[in-house]
């Protein structure tokens, strides 16, 4: 069980998983789980904080200052949203050090080179590092469990996404945390098998691969912002190169157009859709390095 303790810290003997709160040197606050320390540090105009760690920190939480932390892992929104990470951080160090997972050495070529070193997850299931990558492999036993749409033959799964498929086949060797984390991954890479998996569709927003296909389907023959610059020929107007798919001719089409600027900061996630009744079509100087010497010349 994950306990929650207030300063004073905890002596060197207890649970080394059980939580301690306090405040930093700097006032912001700060917990100790184990050998690792967790920091809700605001940013330099102070109308924001993330989430920051330090290890191996002995010092007295109300001693810790900025500098002892490094890192940022993600935005909070509130002392109660670090509160949930830290817990969160806590339950996930337990249920790690309740798997057991071996950390060998192992004389294994990979598709990205040499394995350096590796960690048994379980009999078949084996996560090996490089010097530059690494991923899972599976053996042909373990692998023919995973679905076949998400399959790799080669029983390799690289590390950036693809290790959520072994998250999601074998769950009963990660923990909370590491299942969560796949089962977004899935969503937001393979979404089409994850309706599947799950026997339901996906909301919009809850995907962004399903969510920019879509938006790509909905503006088929728009014209869609590629890149985009502040003008300093015409005030108040961003300078924007726009493609059109060739689905309607031999090949894809690019122009520029004027938005203003206050309107271009309304743009979505996927894109500025040009609208051709009210954004001009434009030839005139550019801001555009590029646009500039293809003018001038060398």
């Amino acid at each position: 069980m994950i306990a929650s303790h207030v300063e004073p810290e905890k002596p060197a003997e207890a649970n080394k998983y059980d939580v301690t709160f306090g405040v930093s040197a700097d006032g912001f606050p700060v917990a100790r789980i184990g050998d690792t320390t967790l920091a809700m540090v605001p940013t330099a105009d102070g109308s924001a904080a993330f989430l920051a760690s330090a290890w191996r920190v002995t010092r007295p939480l109300s001693d810790l200052k900025r500098q002892d932390f490094f890192g940022h892992e993600g935005r909070l929104d509130g002392e109660a949203a670090f509160r949930a990470r830290v817990f969160e951080t806590a339950r996930h160090k337990a249920q790690l050090a309740s798997l057991r997972r071996e950390q060998v050495r192992m004389s294994c070529s990979t598709p990205w080179g040499a394995s350096q070193h590796a960690t048994i997850y379980a009999d078949g299931i084996v996560f090996h590092s490089t010097s530059g990558h690494g991923g899972f492999h599976l053996t042909p036993e373990r692998n023919v469990k995973v679905l076949e749409t998400l399959r790799k033959s080669s029983g390799w799964y690289e590390e950036d996404a693809e290790w959520a498929i072994v998250a999601l086949i074998f769950p009963d060797v990660f923990t909370t945390s590491e299942r969560t984390c796949a089962d977004e991954t899935i969503r937001n890479t393979w979404p089409l098998e994850w309706e599947h998996i799950h026997g339901r569709p996906l909301k919009p927003g809850a995907s962004w691969t399903k969510d920019k296909a879509a938006f790509e389907q909905e503006h088929i023959g728009d014209w869609v912002v590629t890149s985009a610059i502040r003008s300093s020929h015409h005030a108040g107007m961003v300078e924007v190169v726009a493609r059109r798919d060739g689905s309607s001719t031999s090949q894809d089409e690019e122009r520029r157009f004027m938005v203003p600027a206050a309107e271009y900061e309304t743009r979505g996630r996927f894109g500025f859709v040009i609208d051709e009744q009210r954004h001009a079509v434009y030839d005139g100087p550019s801001d555009f390095l590029g646009l500039q010497r293809r003018r001038t010349g060398p």
